[in-house]
């Protein structure tokens, strides 16, 4: 019963189902062969199945191409094996319909990878989570940024910044909010911003995370530095005069005697006088001027002339300069490495600078302590990056102090200048690290440097 076409095995299937039905019709009226009819019968069913078969076909052929639209199935074929041109027409509509799709699919493929480059490039955390915490969407700027490799759910971050996943939950489309927060001991000020869209149908919020500590830092540095012109400027233009006139004064006072016909003559108790007031005047601004231009190197810092440093060598010429001055306290200087092999690509100088600085500090804060002792230590910190401790076991700093320790001019030392510590975050500054502070009163006091 096969045929080259559709339409031909059609006819041939009602032919055949009529003659069927004929002979059936004639055995059943002419003769008592009723085994035979009853297989006649059989036959007759089973023509009509494949005829019916045969028809639906096509419906078969049609469900199947919706079906592979659906499931996105663009490996389907199809192919009229030989039912004729109607066939051949609607299996040809089928395949550019399932081409075109694949090239739609192809192309919004393409998209997407695109935007996950983009995503995953970005110098901004993105982060997309349900209202249940569930997270759709971390990029790579993003788990830098929180110290993580991966995040399934917002409240697994509580461990690491409590705030801010309360801070995720309760933010609304457009809000922006700074948050300040402090990661695997690293503070950080974030600017959170948010907005809500809907995916399949469900809520999600879309949240941009950027850290701005280090911007508010450098505008913060620049905003005094430019004070420090401004004060370096005017108080030099007042103070040179009044001390060369002060010197002269001086001088003229030291080296003349009264003309003898001068009507009033100075006792020589008003001259030492006048002399001890202008030496005072003199002292004073010479004092002013060192004061000055003290403060005048927090804007002269040289730039890095980076090179690779061994840290046990730094340390050890760090010792080999304070030896004196700490043995004359009965302070002990221990150190820590690990590695021992340690290196770091800085400015020996300056880190030097840094390092000399803060033990004078610690010096000066163990005078009244029992047992004085400061910890140098070297190792490698969060994120690889190489970090320094300059730790004493001192009386610590108050909370209070602690919030003011690197403001340029502030000072609770009597006779501190108050740029030692602002100096000393400049420089970590150029250096792409931070200088942070952590005391417990009464327990002891570390200055961290990681760079």
């Amino acid at each position: 019963m096969a045929s080259k076409s559709f339409r031909l095995n059609t006819i041939a299937r009602v032919i055949a189902l009529g003659a069927s039905l004929f002979v059936l019709f004639y055995l059943f009226s002419q003769t008592t062969l009723y085994a035979t009819a009853t297989v006649v019968a059989l036959v007759i069913l089973y023509q009509i199945y494949e005829l019916i078969r045969h028809v639906e076909r096509t419906n078969f052929e049609l469900s199947r191409f919706l079906r592979s639209i659906r499931y996105a199935d663009f490996s389907q074929t199809f192919s009229s094996r030989g039912r004729g041109s109607s066939f051949d027409a609607l299996n040809t509509a089928f395949t550019e319909v399932v081409e075109e799709f694949q090239k739609a699919r192809a192309e919004k493929e393409e998209h997407f990878q695109y935007l996950q480059t983009v995503v995953q490039h970005i110098g901004v955390g993105l982060l997309a989570f349900t209202p249940n915490g569930e997270v759709a969407l971390v990029n790579t700027a993003a788990k830098r940024l929180l110290g993580i490799d991966q995040l399934i759910n917002i409240k697994s971050l509580e461990p690491v910044s409590a705030s801010l996943v309360r801070t995720l939950f309760s933010m609304r489309s457009g809000q922006k909010v700074l948050v300040k927060t402090e990661i695997h001991k690293e503070p950080l000020q974030l600017i959170v911003s948010a907005t809500e869209l809907k995916l399949r149908g469900e809520l999600h919020t879309l949240v941009s995370l950027q850290n701005i500590r280090s911007e508010l830092d450098e505008k913060e540095v620049e905003a005094w530095q430019q004070l420090i012109r401004v004060l370096t400027h005017e108080i030099m233009n007042s103070i040179t005069p009044i001390s060369s006139l002060a010197s002269t004064v001086n001088e003229m006072l030291t080296s003349s005697h009264p003309a003898e016909d001068h009507p009033k003559v100075p006792t020589p108790d008003l001259i030492r006088d006048i002399r001890g007031a202008v030496q005072t005047i003199e002292k004073r601004s010479q004092g002013l001027l060192h004061f000055v231009d003290a403060y005048r190197s927090l804007t002269k810092v040289p730039p890095p002339k980076f090179q690779i440093v061994s840290v046990k060598e730094l340390f050890g010429q760090v010792e080999q300069l304070m030896h004196q001055r700490l043995a004359e306290s009965r302070i002990v200087l221990s150190q820590r490495l690990e590695p021992s092999s340690l290196e770091l690509t800085a400015d020996p100088g300056l880190i030097e600078q840094v390092l000399i600085n803060l033990i004078l500090n610690a010096a000066e804060a163990l005078h009244e302590s029992p047992e004085p002792l400061i910890t140098l230590s070297a190792y490698i910190g969060e994120r690889g990056r190489v970090t320094i401790e300059v730790a004493d076991n001192g009386p610590g700093i108050t909370k209070e102090v602690q919030e003011k320790i690197f403001v340029p001019f502030f000072t609770t030392k009597p006779n501190g200048s108050g740029i030692g510590l602002s100096l000393s975050r400049q420089i970590l500054r150029l250096h792409g690290g931070i200088i942070l502070l952590n005391s417990e009163p009464g327990k002891q006091t570390v200055f961290t440097l990681r760079f």
